[in-house]
């Protein structure tokens, strides 16, 4: 089970809670200077990404899919046939396999982790303003139903800390929430911490607040245990 937050990785209760799973939100480092273009800032983190996700949570680089984030509704189905790479044009990840892991990079967007406990399948999505609107947490949940059998009723949804009005003009989380409603999944099981990304910059990096100069999280997500 994922361990309770560190100084460096922010956990949630309600994934916490899910026998097997196991997920992060890697936050701030407050050593890494990020004051510059994404691909550089990613790269100055990513010896930190690497060390915190094997060292705190288990997951290794190795078995991590990522997606490139074009700010699209593009998803792609991550299983352990090859090498686990980067999707080119995917804002989302899904996967029914338990040996593959998800990331997702976001400063300000939300990374949104939809986890179905019955078939074990997961997704992941980057889901900003652009990829509200396409509405890709929906459309991440229909992937899950066709690809493995998912009842959106067994679904557990968390949306990550997120840039939040009034630092931002559009409450996409409160989107998200309602369109995974709609979706079918009960409200109970919808979580978000309603954390603005722009009000705390030692804890977190702002897309917004820091002018596109700034580093990224990484949100994580997987299995490392058989169900009891």
């Amino acid at each position: 089970m994922t361990p309770v937050d560190s100084p460096l990785v922010e956990t949630f209760p309600a994934l916490r809670a899910v026998p097997g799973l196991v997920h992060g939100f890697l936050l701030r480092h407050p050593e890494i200077a990020v004051d510059t273009d994404r691909d550089t800032a990613l790269a100055r983190l990513a010896r930190f990404h690497e060390e915190t996700a094997r060292d705190q949570l288990d997951i290794p680089r190795d078995q991590t899919w990522f997606a490139e984030q074009i700010h699209a509704d593009h998803l792609e189905v991550c299983g352990a046939n090859g090498e686990p790479r980067t999707w080119p044009r995917a804002d989302g990840l899904v996967t029914g396999d338990s040996s593959v892991f998800l990331g997702i990079y976001v400063a300000d967007c939300a990374a949104v982790y939809l986890v179905d406990p019955i078939h074990r399948a997961l997704a992941l999505v980057h889901s900003g303003k652009k990829g509200t609107e396409m509405s890709i947490a929906p459309k991440a949940i229909a992937r899950m139903q066709q690809d493995f059998g998912t009842d959106p009723a067994d679904l557990i949804i968390q949306v990550s800390p997120c840039i939040r009005p009034p630092a931002y003009e559009i409450d996409f989380a409160s989107t998200i929430r309602t369109e995974c409603r709609k979706a079918g999944v009960p409200a109970s099981q919808i979580h978000d911490p309603e954390t603005c990304t722009s009000r705390d910059l030692d804890r977190y990096y702002s897309y917004r607040t820091e002018a596109g100069r700034t580093g990224r999280h990484l949100a994580l997500l997987g299995w490392i245990e058989d169900p009891a």
